[in-house]
Protein backbone atom coordinates (compact mmCIF):
# COMPACT_ATOMS: atom_id res chain seq x y z
CA UNK A 1 0.00 0.00 0.00
CA UNK A 2 2.88 2.64 0.85
CA UNK A 3 4.34 1.66 -2.53
CA UNK A 4 1.18 2.76 -4.39
CA UNK A 5 0.86 6.05 -2.43
CA UNK A 6 4.56 6.47 -3.36
CA UNK A 7 3.74 5.89 -7.16
CA UNK A 8 0.30 7.64 -7.07
CA UNK A 9 2.45 10.99 -5.72
CA UNK A 10 5.26 11.13 -7.92
CA UNK A 11 2.75 10.78 -10.97
CA UNK A 12 0.49 13.80 -9.79
CA UNK A 13 2.45 16.52 -10.58
CA UNK A 14 3.02 15.06 -14.46
CA UNK A 15 -0.46 14.28 -15.13
CA UNK A 16 -1.59 18.00 -13.77
CA UNK A 17 0.50 19.33 -16.17
CA UNK A 18 -0.02 17.21 -19.47
CA UNK A 19 -1.75 18.71 -22.07
CA UNK A 20 -4.36 16.70 -24.14
CA UNK A 21 -1.97 16.74 -27.43
CA UNK A 22 0.71 13.83 -28.12
CA UNK A 23 3.31 13.65 -26.18
CA UNK A 24 6.19 14.66 -27.47
CA UNK A 25 9.27 17.06 -26.16
CA UNK A 26 10.71 20.64 -26.47
CA UNK A 27 13.89 22.93 -25.92
CA UNK A 28 13.29 26.15 -24.88
CA UNK A 29 14.81 28.07 -28.16
CA UNK A 30 18.13 27.97 -28.63
CA UNK A 31 18.85 28.26 -24.45
CA UNK A 32 19.57 25.38 -22.38
CA UNK A 33 18.70 26.74 -18.77
CA UNK A 34 19.47 23.87 -16.47
CA UNK A 35 18.25 21.11 -18.73
CA UNK A 36 21.20 19.28 -18.42
CA UNK A 37 22.42 20.13 -15.45
CA UNK A 38 23.38 16.96 -13.19
CA UNK A 39 20.46 16.78 -10.99
CA UNK A 40 18.12 19.65 -12.37
CA UNK A 41 17.77 18.11 -15.91
CA UNK A 42 16.26 15.35 -14.16
CA UNK A 43 13.79 16.94 -13.26
CA UNK A 44 12.69 19.08 -15.92
CA UNK A 45 14.98 21.88 -15.51
CA UNK A 46 13.23 22.71 -12.66
CA UNK A 47 15.48 25.48 -10.64
CA UNK A 48 14.17 28.82 -9.71
CA UNK A 49 13.15 27.88 -6.04
CA UNK A 50 14.97 25.32 -4.94
CA UNK A 51 18.05 23.58 -7.00
CA UNK A 52 19.53 20.39 -6.16
CA UNK A 53 23.00 20.90 -8.07
CA UNK A 54 25.59 24.02 -7.73
CA UNK A 55 25.27 24.69 -11.59
CA UNK A 56 21.61 25.25 -11.89
CA UNK A 57 22.04 28.62 -9.20
CA UNK A 58 23.79 29.98 -12.23
CA UNK A 59 21.13 29.33 -14.73
CA UNK A 60 17.82 30.08 -13.42
CA UNK A 61 17.91 32.70 -10.17
CA UNK A 62 21.10 33.71 -8.61
CA UNK A 63 19.52 34.41 -5.04
CA UNK A 64 19.75 30.62 -4.54
CA UNK A 65 23.51 30.83 -4.18
CA UNK A 66 22.64 31.68 -0.89
CA UNK A 67 21.46 27.69 0.03
CA UNK A 68 24.69 26.83 -0.85
CA UNK A 69 27.01 26.14 1.96
CA UNK A 70 30.73 25.26 2.84
CA UNK A 71 32.46 24.70 -0.61
CA UNK A 72 30.88 22.93 -3.23
CA UNK A 73 32.78 22.33 -6.18
CA UNK A 74 30.79 20.40 -8.97
CA UNK A 75 31.89 19.05 -12.62
CA UNK A 76 29.54 18.21 -14.58
CA UNK A 77 29.03 17.22 -18.91
CA UNK A 78 26.46 15.36 -21.38
CA UNK A 79 25.55 14.47 -24.88
CA UNK A 80 22.94 16.09 -27.11
CA UNK A 81 21.97 13.65 -30.20
CA UNK A 82 19.62 15.16 -31.80
CA UNK A 83 17.60 14.57 -35.98
CA UNK A 84 16.30 17.29 -38.07
CA UNK A 85 15.01 16.79 -41.21
CA UNK A 86 13.76 18.68 -43.66
CA UNK A 87 11.73 18.85 -46.53
CA UNK A 88 12.45 21.40 -49.00
CA UNK A 89 9.89 22.16 -52.16
CA UNK A 90 10.85 25.87 -52.53
CA UNK A 91 12.96 26.99 -55.37
CA UNK A 92 14.97 30.44 -54.05
CA UNK A 93 16.97 30.87 -57.58
CA UNK A 94 18.92 33.82 -55.87
CA UNK A 95 20.55 31.55 -53.46
CA UNK A 96 21.03 28.73 -56.01
CA UNK A 97 18.34 26.18 -53.75
CA UNK A 98 16.19 24.18 -55.36
CA UNK A 99 13.85 21.00 -53.80
CA UNK A 100 15.64 18.59 -51.69
CA UNK A 101 14.77 16.32 -48.57
CA UNK A 102 17.39 15.22 -46.67
CA UNK A 103 18.27 14.41 -42.88
CA UNK A 104 20.65 16.89 -41.35
CA UNK A 105 24.57 15.96 -40.99
CA UNK A 106 25.10 17.95 -37.82
CA UNK A 107 26.71 15.71 -35.06
CA UNK A 108 26.12 15.48 -31.56
CA UNK A 109 27.38 17.61 -28.97
CA UNK A 110 29.33 17.17 -26.29
CA UNK A 111 28.55 19.50 -23.35
CA UNK A 112 30.49 21.06 -19.96
CA UNK A 113 29.38 22.45 -16.99
CA UNK A 114 31.17 23.15 -14.04
CA UNK A 115 29.92 25.25 -10.75
CA UNK A 116 31.98 26.28 -7.66
CA UNK A 117 30.45 28.63 -4.57
CA UNK A 118 31.79 29.45 -1.32
CA UNK A 119 30.13 30.64 1.64
CA UNK A 120 31.43 33.30 3.93
CA UNK A 121 30.19 32.45 7.18
CA UNK A 122 33.87 31.61 8.47
CA UNK A 123 33.88 35.75 8.32
CA UNK A 124 29.90 35.88 9.80
CA UNK A 125 29.10 37.14 6.68
CA UNK A 126 25.55 35.62 4.85
CA UNK A 127 27.07 35.52 1.75
CA UNK A 128 27.92 32.70 -0.81
CA UNK A 129 29.74 33.53 -3.86
CA UNK A 130 29.65 31.65 -6.48
CA UNK A 131 31.91 30.85 -10.23
CA UNK A 132 30.47 29.22 -13.47
CA UNK A 133 31.62 27.82 -17.06
CA UNK A 134 28.28 26.29 -18.74
CA UNK A 135 26.83 25.53 -21.65
CA UNK A 136 24.31 27.97 -22.18
CA UNK A 137 23.19 28.00 -25.52
CA UNK A 138 23.30 25.65 -28.90
CA UNK A 139 21.82 24.34 -32.55
CA UNK A 140 22.95 23.66 -35.43
CA UNK A 141 21.73 21.77 -38.79
CA UNK A 142 24.02 20.79 -41.93
CA UNK A 143 23.07 20.10 -44.95
CA UNK A 144 26.60 21.03 -47.40
CA UNK A 145 26.27 17.51 -48.69
CA UNK A 146 23.33 17.70 -50.88
CA UNK A 147 24.26 19.67 -53.59
CA UNK A 148 20.63 21.23 -54.33
CA UNK A 149 20.90 22.76 -50.77
CA UNK A 150 23.72 24.97 -52.20
CA UNK A 151 25.93 24.18 -49.14
CA UNK A 152 23.28 25.28 -46.28
CA UNK A 153 24.12 24.97 -42.86
CA UNK A 154 23.58 26.61 -39.35
CA UNK A 155 25.50 26.61 -36.42
CA UNK A 156 25.21 28.55 -33.40
CA UNK A 157 26.93 27.93 -30.25
CA UNK A 158 27.51 29.75 -27.15
CA UNK A 159 29.89 29.05 -23.40
CA UNK A 160 28.62 31.18 -20.48
CA UNK A 161 31.01 32.69 -17.61
CA UNK A 162 29.16 33.73 -14.86
CA UNK A 163 29.76 34.78 -11.22
CA UNK A 164 27.80 36.02 -8.65
CA UNK A 165 26.47 36.66 -4.98
CA UNK A 166 23.55 35.19 -2.94
CA UNK A 167 22.78 36.87 -0.21
CA UNK A 168 20.34 35.54 3.08
CA UNK A 169 19.26 39.15 4.39
CA UNK A 170 16.76 37.55 6.91
CA UNK A 171 15.71 33.79 7.94
CA UNK A 172 13.50 33.55 4.71
CA UNK A 173 14.23 36.08 2.67
CA UNK A 174 17.81 35.99 -0.33
CA UNK A 175 18.35 37.92 -3.19
CA UNK A 176 21.23 37.70 -5.83
CA UNK A 177 23.05 39.41 -8.69
CA UNK A 178 25.02 37.58 -11.18
CA UNK A 179 26.91 38.83 -14.15
CA UNK A 180 27.77 36.57 -17.25
CA UNK A 181 29.83 37.22 -20.19
CA UNK A 182 28.82 34.59 -23.38
CA UNK A 183 31.41 33.76 -26.06
CA UNK A 184 29.51 32.71 -28.73
CA UNK A 185 30.41 31.35 -32.44
CA UNK A 186 27.87 31.77 -35.13
CA UNK A 187 28.51 30.02 -38.96
CA UNK A 188 25.72 30.43 -41.55
CA UNK A 189 23.15 30.84 -41.54
CA UNK A 190 22.28 32.44 -44.43
CA UNK A 191 23.17 30.61 -48.11
CA UNK A 192 26.14 32.53 -49.15
CA UNK A 193 30.18 32.16 -48.18
CA UNK A 194 30.22 32.51 -44.30
CA UNK A 195 32.54 31.11 -41.41
CA UNK A 196 32.68 30.29 -38.16
CA UNK A 197 32.44 34.07 -36.56
CA UNK A 198 33.23 34.76 -32.59
CA UNK A 199 31.37 37.27 -30.69
CA UNK A 200 31.32 38.22 -26.69
CA UNK A 201 28.13 39.47 -24.91
CA UNK A 202 27.05 40.59 -21.41
CA UNK A 203 24.08 39.34 -19.86
CA UNK A 204 23.00 40.08 -15.64
CA UNK A 205 20.44 37.92 -13.48
CA UNK A 206 18.57 39.73 -10.78
CA UNK A 207 16.53 36.84 -8.54
CA UNK A 208 14.97 36.69 -4.85
CA UNK A 209 13.56 33.61 -3.07
CA UNK A 210 11.23 33.60 -0.08
CA UNK A 211 10.31 30.82 2.09
CA UNK A 212 6.86 30.52 2.60
CA UNK A 213 6.82 28.02 5.27
CA UNK A 214 9.83 25.81 6.54
CA UNK A 215 8.63 23.77 3.90
CA UNK A 216 7.52 25.87 0.93
CA UNK A 217 9.79 28.17 -1.42
CA UNK A 218 9.02 30.93 -3.77
CA UNK A 219 11.71 31.93 -6.27
CA UNK A 220 11.55 34.97 -8.93
CA UNK A 221 14.18 36.01 -11.06
CA UNK A 222 15.11 38.20 -14.22
CA UNK A 223 17.00 37.65 -17.01
CA UNK A 224 17.87 40.76 -19.24
CA UNK A 225 18.35 41.08 -23.00
CA UNK A 226 22.00 39.70 -24.31
CA UNK A 227 22.85 41.14 -27.50
CA UNK A 228 25.75 40.01 -30.26
CA UNK A 229 27.52 41.78 -33.31
CA UNK A 230 28.59 38.95 -35.77
CA UNK A 231 31.15 41.08 -37.94
CA UNK A 232 31.36 40.20 -41.28
CA UNK A 233 29.71 37.26 -41.15
CA UNK A 234 28.16 36.34 -44.16
CA UNK A 235 28.27 37.12 -48.40
CA UNK A 236 24.91 36.45 -49.21
CA UNK A 237 25.14 33.59 -52.37
CA UNK A 238 23.82 36.08 -55.11
CA UNK A 239 25.80 35.50 -58.13
CA UNK A 240 28.07 33.36 -56.35
CA UNK A 241 29.05 36.38 -53.98
CA UNK A 242 29.83 38.64 -56.71
CA UNK A 243 26.97 40.62 -56.33
CA UNK A 244 26.92 41.34 -52.70
CA UNK A 245 28.81 42.42 -49.84
CA UNK A 246 30.15 41.05 -46.62
CA UNK A 247 27.64 41.89 -43.56
CA UNK A 248 27.25 41.73 -40.10
CA UNK A 249 24.45 39.93 -38.46
CA UNK A 250 22.80 41.01 -35.15
CA UNK A 251 21.33 38.52 -32.77
CA UNK A 252 19.87 38.89 -29.23
CA UNK A 253 19.20 36.31 -27.04
CA UNK A 254 15.79 37.39 -24.97
CA UNK A 255 14.26 38.76 -21.49
CA UNK A 256 13.43 35.84 -19.58
CA UNK A 257 11.13 35.96 -16.22
CA UNK A 258 10.74 33.32 -14.25
CA UNK A 259 8.90 32.36 -11.44
CA UNK A 260 9.12 28.90 -9.23
CA UNK A 261 7.98 26.83 -6.07
CA UNK A 262 9.13 23.41 -4.31
CA UNK A 263 7.78 22.06 -1.27
CA UNK A 264 8.93 18.99 0.52
CA UNK A 265 5.78 18.38 3.29
CA UNK A 266 4.89 15.15 1.92
CA UNK A 267 6.52 12.01 3.19
CA UNK A 268 8.03 13.75 6.33
CA UNK A 269 10.19 15.87 3.88
CA UNK A 270 11.84 12.91 1.23
CA UNK A 271 9.50 14.37 -1.78
CA UNK A 272 10.32 17.57 -3.40
CA UNK A 273 7.82 18.78 -5.41
CA UNK A 274 8.27 21.34 -7.90
CA UNK A 275 7.75 23.73 -10.68
CA UNK A 276 8.95 26.63 -13.10
CA UNK A 277 7.36 29.18 -14.98
CA UNK A 278 9.69 31.02 -17.85
CA UNK A 279 8.29 33.84 -19.98
CA UNK A 280 11.02 34.41 -22.83
CA UNK A 281 10.29 37.74 -25.38
CA UNK A 282 12.13 36.67 -28.33
CA UNK A 283 9.55 38.95 -29.97
CA UNK A 284 11.62 41.77 -29.42
CA UNK A 285 15.08 40.31 -30.38
CA UNK A 286 17.18 40.83 -33.23
CA UNK A 287 17.25 37.89 -36.01
CA UNK A 288 14.80 35.57 -33.68
CA UNK A 289 12.52 38.23 -33.43
CA UNK A 290 11.90 37.73 -37.27
CA UNK A 291 10.85 34.22 -37.08
CA UNK A 292 9.93 33.15 -33.67
CA UNK A 293 7.44 34.87 -31.25
CA UNK A 294 7.47 35.15 -27.23
CA UNK A 295 7.22 32.09 -25.20
CA UNK A 296 5.57 30.49 -22.38
CA UNK A 297 7.50 27.32 -20.59
CA UNK A 298 6.16 25.02 -17.74
CA UNK A 299 8.39 22.97 -15.92
CA UNK A 300 7.42 20.28 -13.71
CA UNK A 301 9.85 17.86 -11.20
CA UNK A 302 9.63 15.91 -8.51
CA UNK A 303 13.00 14.36 -6.09
CA UNK A 304 11.76 11.49 -3.95
CA UNK A 305 14.63 9.60 -1.09
CA UNK A 306 14.25 6.18 -2.15
CA UNK A 307 16.63 5.64 0.65
CA UNK A 308 19.27 7.47 2.74
CA UNK A 309 21.49 7.99 -0.66
CA UNK A 310 19.95 7.25 -3.07
CA UNK A 311 17.74 9.91 -4.42
CA UNK A 312 15.31 9.23 -8.22
CA UNK A 313 14.25 12.45 -10.15
CA UNK A 314 11.25 12.76 -12.74
CA UNK A 315 10.97 15.70 -14.78
CA UNK A 316 8.55 16.88 -17.62
CA UNK A 317 8.52 20.50 -19.25
CA UNK A 318 6.09 22.12 -21.83
CA UNK A 319 6.69 24.81 -23.91
CA UNK A 320 4.93 26.67 -26.88
CA UNK A 321 5.87 26.20 -30.19
CA UNK A 322 7.14 29.88 -31.22
CA UNK A 323 7.55 29.53 -34.99
CA UNK A 324 5.82 32.59 -36.31
CA UNK A 325 3.12 32.22 -39.27
CA UNK A 326 4.48 35.22 -41.49
CA UNK A 327 8.32 35.80 -41.02
CA UNK A 328 9.78 39.23 -41.43
CA UNK A 329 11.41 39.70 -44.47
CA UNK A 330 14.80 41.01 -42.83
CA UNK A 331 16.55 38.61 -39.73
CA UNK A 332 19.11 40.37 -37.58
CA UNK A 333 19.97 43.05 -40.25
CA UNK A 334 20.38 40.74 -43.32
CA UNK A 335 17.49 40.62 -46.18
CA UNK A 336 18.26 37.12 -47.31
CA UNK A 337 17.39 37.14 -51.63
CA UNK A 338 14.37 35.89 -52.75
CA UNK A 339 11.95 37.52 -50.20
CA UNK A 340 9.84 35.75 -47.51
CA UNK A 341 10.63 32.01 -49.27
CA UNK A 342 13.85 32.45 -48.12
CA UNK A 343 13.19 33.53 -44.41
CA UNK A 344 10.95 30.33 -44.33
CA UNK A 345 13.73 28.53 -45.81
CA UNK A 346 15.36 30.08 -42.42
CA UNK A 347 12.77 28.92 -40.24
CA UNK A 348 13.79 25.29 -41.05
CA UNK A 349 17.00 25.96 -40.16
CA UNK A 350 15.54 27.31 -36.32
CA UNK A 351 13.17 25.01 -36.00
CA UNK A 352 11.41 25.61 -31.96
CA UNK A 353 8.70 23.21 -32.52
CA UNK A 354 8.68 20.59 -30.16
CA UNK A 355 6.38 21.24 -27.26
CA UNK A 356 7.24 18.57 -24.65
CA UNK A 357 9.92 16.88 -23.08
CA UNK A 358 10.35 13.94 -20.43
CA UNK A 359 13.15 13.38 -18.36
CA UNK A 360 14.62 11.10 -15.12
CA UNK A 361 17.56 11.30 -13.21
CA UNK A 362 19.47 9.34 -10.05
CA UNK A 363 21.49 10.96 -7.14
CA UNK A 364 23.52 9.34 -4.97
CA UNK A 365 25.08 11.12 -1.81
CA UNK A 366 28.54 10.21 -0.25
CA UNK A 367 28.94 8.13 -3.23
CA UNK A 368 32.69 8.38 -1.75
CA UNK A 369 33.23 10.62 1.41
CA UNK A 370 32.04 14.00 1.09
CA UNK A 371 31.38 13.09 -3.50
CA UNK A 372 27.89 13.35 -4.61
CA UNK A 373 26.78 11.59 -8.38
CA UNK A 374 24.21 12.60 -10.43
CA UNK A 375 22.83 11.04 -13.76
CA UNK A 376 19.82 11.87 -15.97
CA UNK A 377 18.42 10.95 -19.47
CA UNK A 378 15.65 13.08 -21.28
CA UNK A 379 14.09 13.09 -24.72
CA UNK A 380 12.36 15.20 -27.10
CA UNK A 381 10.21 13.42 -29.13
CA UNK A 382 9.73 13.50 -33.16
CA UNK A 383 7.35 16.71 -33.65
CA UNK A 384 7.05 18.75 -37.61
CA UNK A 385 5.74 21.56 -39.05
CA UNK A 386 5.73 23.71 -42.63
CA UNK A 387 6.48 27.11 -43.04
CA UNK A 388 5.63 28.05 -46.47
CA UNK A 389 7.41 25.18 -48.77
CA UNK A 390 9.81 24.46 -46.34
CA UNK A 391 9.22 21.33 -43.80
CA UNK A 392 10.90 19.82 -41.16
CA UNK A 393 10.63 17.59 -38.47
CA UNK A 394 12.82 17.43 -35.30
CA UNK A 395 13.84 15.21 -32.15
CA UNK A 396 16.48 14.83 -29.69
CA UNK A 397 17.84 12.72 -26.75
CA UNK A 398 20.60 13.18 -23.89
CA UNK A 399 22.44 11.59 -21.40
CA UNK A 400 23.80 14.19 -18.60
CA UNK A 401 25.98 13.27 -15.24
CA UNK A 402 27.84 15.42 -12.94
CA UNK A 403 30.24 14.74 -9.79
CA UNK A 404 29.91 17.11 -6.98
CA UNK A 405 32.89 17.43 -3.93
CA UNK A 406 31.37 18.95 -0.50
CA UNK A 407 33.02 20.55 1.80
CA UNK A 408 32.58 21.57 5.61
CA UNK A 409 31.70 25.22 6.03
CA UNK A 410 34.53 27.75 6.64
CA UNK A 411 37.64 27.14 5.03
CA UNK A 412 39.64 25.75 7.44
CA UNK A 413 36.56 22.73 8.25
CA UNK A 414 36.89 19.32 6.34
CA UNK A 415 34.84 16.35 6.52
CA UNK A 416 36.12 13.87 8.33
CA UNK A 417 37.38 10.69 5.81
CA UNK A 418 38.38 7.15 7.29
CA UNK A 419 41.90 5.97 7.03
CA UNK A 420 40.74 2.58 5.10
CA UNK A 421 37.65 2.15 3.19
CA UNK A 422 36.48 -1.54 4.01
CA UNK A 423 32.89 -3.18 3.89
CA UNK A 424 31.48 -1.09 6.86
CA UNK A 425 32.33 2.32 5.39
CA UNK A 426 29.35 4.72 4.62
CA UNK A 427 30.54 5.10 0.78
CA UNK A 428 28.60 3.37 -2.27
CA UNK A 429 25.01 3.22 -2.87
CA UNK A 430 24.26 2.74 0.82
CA UNK A 431 22.24 -0.49 0.07
CA UNK A 432 23.52 -2.60 2.89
Amino acid sequence: MRRKSIFVSLCIPLICCLPASEVRAQAFGVELHATMNPAAGGMGGVSIARPQDVQSAFTGNPATLAQFRGTQFSFGGGWVEPTINVDNDATLPLAGISPFDARSDQPGTALGNIAVTQDFSAFDMPVTWGLGLLSGVGLGVKYAAVPESNGSASSLVGLNIGSGLGVQVTERLAVGTQLVMTSGVLDGPFTGLSAATPAYALRGLFGVTYDLTDRTSLGFSWITEQSFRFEDAIRLSIGGGAFSTVQDVNMDLPQTFGWGIANNSLMDGRLLLASDILYKQWSDTDFFGAIWKDQFIVQTGIQYQLTRKVIVRLGYAYAENIMVDVPALAAGGVIPPDGIPAVQYLQSQFPAINEHRFSGGLGVRNLLPGVDLDLNAGGMFDDEDQFGLSGVSVESYWVAFGFTWRFGRGACERLPIANRWGPNSDVGLGLR
